[in-house]
């Protein structure tokens, strides 16, 4: 299965086929960002998604920092978008790939799977000349149904299986290598990364804005067997969706997101991390 589509098709699709858009930008450190973007200018007929208020529920003590939604809601606002079942759906951001991945794995995890990512998101629209407006769209409101699929979530208990008794899985830790090291942590309570985990950068998996193709994918991930369950984290859930979706295009037919991630399991003191420091006691 592809997961993501090249703006030239997008812009084909946009005239042959019942297809939503889903505009997903977003910063970290500036809530408003992405709705005043999308106010601003987004592909026509988009609608707008936002990581925090939409794709996201608020921090509890445990769950991590961007906790999954309450589907119901989810449901709710996907429907008022438009979008149902049947729906093809392509969301983007401004290239960054990790809030797009965010939405579109939320998406196969709720048993949508017509849905995909703009290569190179909005930047490469806007670098096409392809048209854009300000227009807030009206949608004619949807039915969706929710099918969900466990076999691409683990959860924080899985997880800790794993990590414990020795459960034949791969962890991937898809942050910067001076977090998983524990070098420096700019953003959770502690530094370093779940025992056992190997690291697999997330951004790795892009060149110039764009995914790499298939084949590129596959030499990233060639040392891993393709025959164990794979659970891939970060530090909230969001950048891990993209190492989900690269692994995915390379062929890797078990991937689960542990969204909770890193910030979720140091939320349980009794939980061991690994880090530089510790090694080189």
């Amino acid at each position: 299965m592809k997961y993501f589509i090249e703006a030239e098709t997008l812009l084909e699709w946009l005239e042959k086929k019942n297809v939503r858009l889903v505009d997903c930008r977003f910063q970290l450190g500036q809530q408003a960002y992405g709705q005043a973007e999308y106010e601003k200018e987004h592909i026509p007929g988009a609608a707008f998604f936002d990581i925090e208020k939409d794709l996201s529920s608020p921090k509890q003590k445990h769950g991590g920092r961007h906790p999954l939604p309450d589907f119901h809601d989810f449901k709710t606002k996907l429907e008022a978008a438009g979008i149902s079942n049947e729906t093809i759906i392509v969301a983007y951001d401004n290239g960054e790939g990790s809030f797009a991945s965010r939405f579109l794995w939320m998406m196969n995890y709720i048993g949508h799977t017509d849905t995909y990512l703009l290569n190179g998101g909005f930047s490469v629209w806007k670098e096409k000349g392809y048209p854009t407006d300000a227009e807030k769209a009206v949608f004619k409101p949807g039915t969706f149904s929710i099918a969900i699929d466990n076999s691409i979530y683990a959860s924080y208990e899985e997880v800790k299986q794993a990590v414990e008794q020795g459960k034949d899985a791969i962890l991937i830790d898809s942050r910067e290598e001076k977090r998983y090291l524990g070098i420096e942590e700019p953003i959770d309570a502690k530094a370093g990364h779940i025992p056992g985990a190997i690291n697999e950068v997330w951004t790795k998996g892009f060149q110039n804005g764009r995914f790499l193709p298939e084949s590129k994918q596959k030499q990233r991930f060639a040392e891993l067997d393709p025959n164990k369950q794979i659970i891939v984290y970060c530090g909230s859930g969001i950048t891990a969706a993209p190492n989900y979706i690269a692994l995915k295009e390379a062929g890797f037919p078990k991937v689960k997101v542990y969204t909770g991630s890193f910030s979720d399991w140091i939320s349980y003191p009794e939980n061991q991390i690994e880090s530089l420091a510790e090694t080189n006691k």
